[in-house]
């Protein structure tokens, strides 16, 4: 019974994280919940980078729906195991000690050695129980993009596709190949993302703006619109009037020239700029490097029911060096459109 309890009080903060991805990097989303017998009393979920991690505005969240003297001997829930050092905010273990919470269930533990199952030994130390692996597997699925980068240094990359029946990227007469529905999914999408990637001859052939602006929940306020990162052999072959240096968001804009290694880039963005989740909107032959050198992660492909026959493909040369193969794969309808989406084999 209490099994089934919290797993159902898990989910519950696992619908709070979903509130922080886009936001949160280089931290994880994380949301938490606190129960005093059955009574939910306090929640909150990490927004930002530097602010108060969900444990913490879960514990202020309860005293300000005066619920303070309840925190002792509640029930903390939170889909990550509690960070224990000191990093831009102070650990929340210790929040968890000063408010007297009895019981700590989390996820998953952190997926950083140095960090890895202290706060279970911390918090018992001190008398406080604590259970792991509620709905872990949940847990871990969410937070995979972000684990990816701990792990390897490098951002989780997402290829995002949109191209007809047969693979085309252009119709005859109509610019779009996604429908009204489907780009507010790919909005959404850039949404989720640190920094989005393409290359010079997409600029050059589109002059496309990259930013945030239709997609399927309210942009939150401290969402920053995602770097935009351009691979190009001569920046000057870039026309100095296009969006991505003439817009309000111009500062947000990076080149590399003369590229020799991608993930010597991926690596850069991930250190040097934060960047956890990126998003391929490049066109077939940067794609095809990206697919050669292993670093796509997550296979996004928004389809149109239509048979164009046009000039370009979206994947154009020969058979890549190995097949790969899409696992955990959903197929959707949206709009007249059908989104496919997969976890891309390493």
């Amino acid at each position: 019974m209490q099994g089934e309890i919290d797993s159902v009080r898990m989910r519950e903060a696992l619908q709070l994280a979903q509130n922080g991805v886009g936001t949160t990097s280089p931290n994880p989303p994380v949301g938490a919940v606190i129960y005093s017998g059955e009574q939910r009393i306090g929640e909150g979920y990490h927004e930002k980078a530097g602010e108060a991690h969900a444990e913490r505005r879960a514990i202020q969240d309860a005293v300000r729906r005066g619920n303070g003297e309840l925190l002792r001997g509640a029930t903390l829930y939170v889909t990550l195991e509690p960070c224990s050092s000191h990093g831009k905010t102070p650990p929340c273990t210790d929040a968890i000690l000063e408010a007297g919470i009895e019981r700590v269930v989390y996820g998953m533990q952190d997926p950083d050695k140095r960090h890895r199952g202290r706060a279970r030994s911390l918090l018992e130390s001190k008398g406080v129980r604590v259970c792991t692996g509620v709905e872990e597997a949940a847990c871990s699925g969410f937070l995979r993009p972000w684990v990816h980068s701990v792990k390897t240094g490098l951002p989780w990359v997402t290829a995002k596709v949109a191209c007809t029946l047969d693979g085309r990227l252009t119709r005859r007469n109509e610019r779009w190949i996604s429908c009204a529905e489907s780009l507010k999914l790919a909005h959404e999408l850039r949404l989720q993302s640190d920094a989005i990637l393409v290359g010079g001859a997409t600029v050059r052939a589109d002059n496309p703006a990259l930013t945030i602006r239709t997609p399927l929940r309210k942009i939150p306020l401290c969402k920053q619109q995602p770097w935009r990162v351009v691979l190009t052999r001569d920046r000057t072959s870039l026309p100095a009037d296009i969006k991505l240096f003439t817009d309000e968001f111009s500062s947000r804009t990076l080149v590399y020239e003369r590229v020799e290694s991608l993930s010597a880039v991926l690596r850069e963005l991930h250190e040097r700029y934060d960047v956890v989740r990126l998003m391929l909107e490049c066109g077939g032959n940067l794609l095809r490097q990206f697919l050669e050198q292993g670093l796509v992660n997550e296979w996004v492909q928004d389809m149109s029911p239509i048979i164009s026959g046009g000039p370009c493909s979206f994947l154009p040369g020969d058979f890549l060096p190995r097949e790969l193969r899409l696992n955990e794969v959903t197929v959707r309808q949206v709009g007249r459109n059908y989104i496919l989406r997969g976890l891309v084999d390493p």
